[in-house]
Formats: C-alpha cells, sequence, structure tokens
C-alpha cells in the first residue's frame, strides 16, 4: 500500500468520521492557562459546527484516528470486511493537526474517534496518548471530546477522563435485539457497564471537587452517547424510552440520533434506503421536550401513532400531543402555570419564561404573545388571551391541516 501523506490521511478520516452525529461541546467551561502562555483560541476537511445551549457556534475538528477496525457490525462503514481505502494517524500527527488548525483559528477543540486496531486497550491507549500530549506537552486549552472503547481497562478511560472535557460511548442501536444482530462482537451490558463506571467517576469528580478545590476534573462536561436510527426494526417509541432510561441511569448531557445511511457493498440484513431525515428531526424533537419542557417518557411517547408506534412526520411531537389531548386545551396565557404553557404548540422555553414575568404587570394579548414566537398560526387554536378565545376552533375535526406546517418546508426536509 503507497504511503499516504497528512493531507490524504486527512481527506480519509474526516470523511469517515461525519457518521459519528455525537460531536457537540455544550456543557463545559473555558480553560485558563496557567501563566498565560497556553494555546487557545473557524473551515477546511474534518471541521465540524456544533452548538452550544446558549447559541454560540462551536468549531471542532472532527476526525477517526483510524478507519481500520477489527469488528465488522453490518452497518458501520468501516467494518473489518468492507471495501474502502484504509488509513492511520498516528498520536503525534494528530495533536500536529489539532495544534495547526488551532493556532489559525479555524476550529476551538478535537472530535476524536476511532475503528479498533489490535485490541481495545491498544487503540484507546493512542486515543489517550493523543490528549495527554495535547494537554501536557502543549499546554492545549480547548476543547476535547473523546469516544471511548467499552471493553478497554478502566485504567485508561480514566486518564481519558482526566484529559478530556466529554467522554461518550456509543449505545449503537436502540434495542438489544438490534445490536445482537447487527453487531454481535459488541455487548449491550458490556457497553451499559462502561457508562455506568463513567457516571461514578464523573460523580466521585464532582463530590471530590465540593470538598478540594485541587482535586482533578473528570470528563467537566459529562458523557454522551449516539444511536443509529433506522437500521433495525426500533420504533420511535422504542427509541423514546430507550433515551429516556439512558438519561436517567447514566446521567447523560446528551442522546445523539444518527439516520441510518447506505453504505457501500452493503450487508444483505440491512435496509436498502434511508430513514427520512425529518424522522431523526422528530427524534430530537422528541429529546428536547423531555429535557427542557417537562414531559415524562410517556407523554412524549403518546405523540407517536398508536398502532405503528412512529412519530407523525408532517407535524412536530408536540403539536402531534396536543391534538390527541385536546381536553388540555386552550390554555389561559394570563392564569396558567408554567406547565401548561410549556404545551401549548408554538411556545418556546424562552417565550414562556417572558410572558410569565410580563403578565406579572400587564394582562397579556394575542398580539403581545405574538411578538415572542415565529407564528401565531400554531398558537390560537390552544391558547387563551385577554382579546382572544377559541371558542369554536379547538373542536374542528380539520384542526390538524390548519396548524401543520406548509408543504414547501417538508419538502427541505425531504431532501
Amino acid at each position: 500500500m503507497a504511503q499516504l501523506d497528512l493531507r490524504e490521511k486527512l481527506e480519509i478520516l474526516a470523511d469517515a468520521a461525519k457518521y459519528d452525529a455525537s460531536c457537540a461541546s455544550s456543557g463545559t467551561s473555558k480553560r485558563k492557562s496557567s501563566g498565560g502562555k497556553g494555546l487557545g483560541s473557524t473551515e477546511g476537511m474534518g471541521i465540524c459546527h456544533a452548538y452550544a445551549p446558549d447559541g454560540r457556534c462551536i468549531s471542532l475538528l472532527k476526525i477517526l484516528l483510524t478507519n481500520s477496525c477489527v469488528f465488522d457490525c453490518h452497518y458501520c462503514i468501516n467494518r473489518k470486511s468492507s471495501n474502502v481505502r484504509r488509513a492511520r494517524f498516528t498520536a503525534q500527527e494528530v495533536v500536529r493537526l489539532t495544534l495547526d488548525f488551532y493556532r489559525r483559528n479555524y476550529i476551538e477543540g478535537l472530535f476524536l474517534s476511532s475503528g479498533i486496531i489490535r485490541s481495545p486497550d491498544y487503540t484507546m491507549e493512542q486515543i489517550v496518548e493523543v490528549a495527554r500530549s495535547l494537554r501536557e506537552d502543549h499546554d492545549f486549552r480547548g476543547y476535547i471530546h473523546l469516544k471511548t472503547i467499552p471493553d478497554a481497562d478502566p485504567g485508561l478511560i480514566h486518564q481519558a477522563g482526566l484529559h478530556a472535557d466529554r467522554l461518550s460511548i456509543n449505545v449503537e442501536l436502540p434495542t438489544v435485539a438490534g445490536l445482537a444482530r447487527l453487531a454481535p462482537e459488541k455487548s449491550a451490558p458490556r457497553i451499559e457497564g462502561a457508562m455506568g463506571d463513567l457516571k461514578r467517576e464523573i460523580e466521585d469528580s464532582g463530590d471530590a471537587r465540593k470538598r478540594y478545590r485541587s482535586a482533578p476534573k473528570f470528563a467537566p462536561a459529562g458523557q454522551s452517547t449516539q444511536m443509529i436510527v433506522g437500521a433495525d426494526a426500533a420504533t420511535d417509541r422504542d427509541i423514546v424510552g430507550r433515551a429516556a432510561g439512558l438519561y436517567g441511569r447514566f446521567g447523560l448531557r446528551r442522546v445523539y440520533y444518527s439516520a441510518f445511511s447506505p453504505i457501500p457493498d452493503a450487508s444483505a440484513v440491512l435496509p436498502l434506503q434511508r430513514p427520512p431525515l425529518i424522522r431523526e428531526h422528530r427524534l430530537y424533537q422528541s429529546d428536547w421536550l423531555m429535557r427542557f419542557y417537562d414531559y415524562s417518557p410517556g407523554e412524549v411517547a403518546d405523540a407517536a401513532d398508536t398502532a405503528t408506534g412512529m412519530m407523525p412526520l408532517d407535524i412536530d411531537p408536540k403539536l402531534a400531543w396536543a391534538l390527541k389531548h385536546r381536553d388540555s386545551f386552550p390554555v389561559d396565557v394570563n392564569t396558567a402555570p408554567r406547565q401548561a404553557l410549556l404545551r401549548v404548540p408554538g411556545l418556546g422555553v424562552k417565550a414562556v419564561d417572558r410572558i410569565l414575568v410580563s403578565r406579572r404587570w400587564r394582562r397579556m394579548t394575542l398580539a403581545d404573545v405574538a411578538r415572542l414566537t415565529v407564528s401565531v398560526k400554531k398558537l390560537k387554536p390552544f391558547l387563551i388571551t385577554s382579546d382572544w378565545r377559541p371558542t369554536l376552533l379547538a373542536d374542528r375535526a380539520d384542526l390538524r391541516p390548519l396548524v401543520a406546517p406548509p408543504a414547501k418546508q417538508m419538502e427541505l426536509f425531504a431532501a
């Protein structure tokens, strides 16, 4: 095999990393540089853009250490039997790339994952060495997210957490049956065991830092995971339940959803087409309902179709839930509690908080509410204001098409 230069490796391994969606830097804090000499803080190969909760766009160098792998997972383009061009970085090549991109102000951090080479421990050692060298040899103060390997030695995972802001372990597929069928070399109990170990280390570190300010930080931005949507028979109701369980048991910061994408020389057990991209979007919306809108997992799952277990594609899950629960509406914007206002389609968390402040000083009209949201059309059947009451609108049998998004908006997702 011909020797590849650094740019060729970057082209191959940045492209191979695009299938990993769990790449965001929310939840971390800026690192201070000792003595003011540290490196610190964006387009090119391997650069991805993630968004923090406050809206900041954060650029990361997103690459694999290698796309070679000893595993043969059916859904993975980098599986052992896949006919793809292979490449591998050394640890110092990743360090060099990260520093070069950082100095040019292209990126604010690194997201590093890898296929498994030789053994889980050997691969994890190389990943840890990248983070160690950046922090200790080069005083790198940028963000680091490492994808960890469940089967690796716990001591290596511990070292990774001391250098990285966030660690993640992919559960891969929503169901244990799906994982056993499509990735028989991987074990759901081992994956969840590793996630439980991470949770305990993160909690122990937090407790230690409350008592001793000098105690080392361990993955201060927490842990996340990713699951592939559409590669197996899991319904949206299954996926929502699985995500809720992961949040509750392992204290995850994020669950990421990645729509299955057909790959070259695909296994015969995989679907021939990818699921609609809008399905992935609806799952993220469902996730936000649990995380920010005080919906229980059961309420979110209730938005899915009773027969198929799938979220409707033409409307968002919040609107789907509202249409199923007409008896909960309309809600009086001037008297309703926060939880009831959060269930009004079209009202976001910031809009609800502003309503709660504003109504202390005046009775709110429909025009007042309209100024806090993108469109008042979706709101009108579900809301009462001082000058508006949807007397007959909320009971109309044809309400759904009246509040559904325009067809052109749906076409954007279909494309």
